[in-house]
C-alpha cells in the first residue's frame, strides 16, 4: 500500500512535467511559423484581392463554355442527329413532323432530319433545339409544317389535316366522333394516319363546347 502510494503522485508528476513540455514546444512552433507567414490583409493573401474576386481570365472561360457550336443537323438520321447534338453540348433536343400530321418520332432510327431551329451555329447551350423530320421514304417538304395552333373560339378549317392535328387543336375536353369517310366502315386507330375529308361545325363557327365530327380517309386516299 505504502509503494502504491508513492508511485502514483511520481507517476502524475512525471505526466504532468511532459505534457507541459509538449504545450511549450507546440507554443513555439506555432510563433516560428507565424514568424515566417507574409503578412496578410482582410481581402487575400499579400494585400490581393485576387483570392476572392474572378480574374478577368476566368470570367470569359466561364461565359464561353456556356455556348457551343451547334453542327447542321438536315440530312442526317434523326438518331445520328441527336447523338450529335448531345457530344457539342446541347440536351434540350425535340422533334416533330415535319408534313404536319402530328406524327410521334417513336424509332428515331427511321426518320431523317429536314429542319433544325436554331440553325447551325454558335448558340447557348441551355436552347431547345427543335428538330422537324420525316420517314426515310418520305421527301421533306418544301415549307416545315409547325405544330397546330390551338383553336381560339372558332372552328378551324381542318380539311386535309391529319385527325391526330385537329384533335390536338381543339385540346382534351373537346368530344369528337371520327368515322370512315368510305364506304368500308374501317376503325380509324392511328389519327396521324388519316386525313380530314368533311367536319362538324363548319370552319368558322363558334365553338361552345359542342361535339365535333370529323370524316376521313387514310393519307394517299381521295376523298368522296
Amino acid at each position: 500500500m505504502t509503494t502504491r502510494t508513492r508511485t502514483r503522485p511520481e507517476g502524475n508528476t512525471v505526466h504532468r512535467t511532459a505534457r507541459h513540455a509538449a504545450a511549450l514546444a507546440a507554443t513555439a512552433l506555432t510563433l516560428a511559423l507565424a514568424a515566417c507567414s507574409p503578412a496578410t490583409t482582410g481581402n487575400g493573401s499579400n494585400g490581393s484581392k485576387g483570392d476572392r474576386t474572378p480574374t478577368p481570365a476566368t470570367s470569359t472561360a466561364a461565359a464561353a463554355a456556356a455556348t457551343a457550336a451547334l453542327p447542321n443537323l438536315v440530312g442526317t438520321g434523326l438518331q445520328t442527329a441527336q447523338d450529335t447534338a448531345q457530344a457539342a453540348g446541347f440536351y434540350h433536343l425535340v422533334s416533330h413532323d415535319s408534313l404536319g400530321r402530328a406524327r410521334h418520332q417513336i424509332l428515331d432510327r427511321d426518320w431523317k432530319v429536314c429542319s433544325q431551329t436554331p440553325a447551325a451555329g454558335q448558340h447557348d447551350t441551355s436552347a431547345t433545339v427543335d428538330l422537324g423530320a420525316v420517314k426515310l421514304a418520305e421527301s421533306c417538304p418544301a415549307k416545315d409544317a409547325s405544330a397546330p395552333a390551338k383553336a381560339a373560339g372558332t372552328m378551324p378549317d381542318f380539311k386535309g389535316k391529319s385527325l391526330a392535328v385537329a384533335r390536338t387543336a381543339l385540346g382534351t375536353s373537346t368530344s369528337i366522333t371520327t368515322k370512315d369517310a368510305s364506304s368500308n366502315g374501317r376503325m380509324i386507330l392511328v389519327e396521324s394516319n388519316w386525313q380530314v375529308c368533311a367536319q362538324t361545325p363548319a370552319a368558322g363557327a363558334k365553338l361552345t363546347g359542342q361535339p365535333v365530327v370529323f370524316t376521313a380517309v387514310k393519307f394517299g386516299e381521295t376523298c368522296p
